[in-house]
């Protein structure tokens, strides 16, 4: 059962549009009064009525005598909201919290870790007219909230990890000025193919669930899947190969060909350069031989300047395409049984998201063994230039026909 507060901002939602503005007051004042102690507050922090019109209304609503109820405010009257003085604001405060965005990969809420009124004075020197109570609302309505220390780490923390963050986000701003592609890569988590369980809920008539499998034992002939992603920050659209075989560099790359051939080269056809933002582990290792043949020969194929960034090890939460991409495609299947490769790329293929999310997904049968090994000779090869800061994450791969 819903608490009082709970139900507050539903009850004043559902009443607003009957009430004048002293009604309104009045209404407010009372929930605040049956709140008791810290009722203003919380009634101003889910309705978003200031706490003076709330205090204003608690003495009209215990003193009726004392006050006339015959003049309402005409129509559009009152002081104009922040955000209807101020367009900018909502775009600057999100740009000032964009480089230490944190968010688990499965949920939308994201938080920040800087403090209320630091992004204030931050938004004041920009010359926006705030408070520090301003943003924590303006936070609010961007379902950002403040969150306890939690055991979630993946790995050890290096020295540099916020510093690689920033040299990513400062990369990501040259490439979009100057026009170029930026994508976001990563293999999403293998699933079971058949009538297995998959998380979530759906609507069905009442007392006809859909039934799976009790147990997650691989079907030998169905197998399992594993989604590659490639995410373009710049045009918010995505490329999912659904592959059947083993997650390896050759398939990582082979996804990138496939996205580049099949949307990249036509959305930037002057395109000189890519950028790509990767994890430091798994198929698109910074430590992988093979994903630098791998990009080599990917470079030689389109004359790409390939520039690539990888996030420290332990932050592949950072990664965006775990939140613009994988996180909606996890909601658009939830409680759908993948009970076959046609179902699972249609799935995938329908994801869209309020801001114009777009996806295309193609199956991909081809094999990808593992184990291949690459010689000294053949990494000796690669036209690799590594950058001076942290080069083992940060480095460019050109085509051979550019070397000098």
């Amino acid at each position: 059962m819903k608490t009082n507060i709970e139900t507050l901002k539903e009850r004043y939602n559902n009443m607003l549009p009957f009430l004048t503005e002293k009604q309104k007051r009045i209404y407010v004042g009372n929930e605040a009064s049956l709140l008791g102690f810290g009722g203003v507050s919380k009634v101003s922090r889910h309705t978003g009525v200031s706490r003076r019109v709330i205090s204003e209304g608690i003495k009209e609503f215990k003193n009726p005598d004392k006050f006339t109820f015959d003049k309402i405010r005409k129509e559009g009257g009152g002081r104009k909201s922040t955000l209807e003085k101020d367009k900018t604001i909502i775009g600057d405060l999100e740009r000032l919290i964009e480089p230490d965005t944190r968010g688990y990969p499965e949920s939308p809420l994201r938080w920040t870790c800087k403090s209320l009124r630091n992004l204030a004075e931050a938004l004041k020197a920009m010359n926006h007219k705030t408070s520090h109570r301003m943003v924590g609302k303006l936070l609010h309505d961007l379902k950002y909230s403040l969150q306890t220390n939690r055991k979630t780490q993946e790995g050890g923390t290096h020295p540099d990890r916020n510093a690689q963050f920033e040299y990513i986000n400062e990369t990501v701003k040259k490439f979009h000025a100057n026009k170029q592609p930026v994508i976001s890569i990563d293999a999403k988590k293998k699933e079971n193919v058949g009538e297995y369980k998959n998380n979530g809920k759906e609507w069905h008539r009442k007392g006809t669930p859909e039934k799976v499998k009790v147990y997650d034992f691989v079907d030998k002939e169905l197998g399992k899947i594993c989604p590659y992603g490639v995410y373009d920050m710049v045009e918010n659209a995505a490329w999912v190969c659904v592959g059947v075989d083993h997650d390896t560099a050759s398939f990582a790359v082979e996804s990138i060909r496939r996205w580049w051939n099949t949307m990249g080269k036509e959305i930037y056809p002057t395109a000189k350069e890519l950028l790509i933002t990767a994890d430091g582990g798994g198929s698109n290792s910074s430590r992988s031989k093979l994903w630098k043949k791998e990009i080599q020969n990917f470079a030689n194929e389109t004359c790409l300047k390939i520039k690539v960034c990888h996030f420290p090890h332990g932050t592949s939460k950072w990664n965006k395409i775990e939140h613009r991409l994988f996180l909606y495609i996890s909601q658009n299947w939830r409680g759908k049984p993948l009970v076959s490769h046609e179902v699972i790329v249609n799935l995938i293929a329908s994801t869209k998201t309020s801001k114009g999310l777009k996806v295309k997904c193609q199956l991909d049968e081809n094999k990808y063994p593992k184990g291949i090994k690459v010689s000294d000779e053949e990494l000796s090869a690669v036209n690799i230039f590594r950058d001076s800061f942290h080069g083992e994450w940060n480095y460019s791969i050109e085509p051979v026909n550019a070397k000098s």
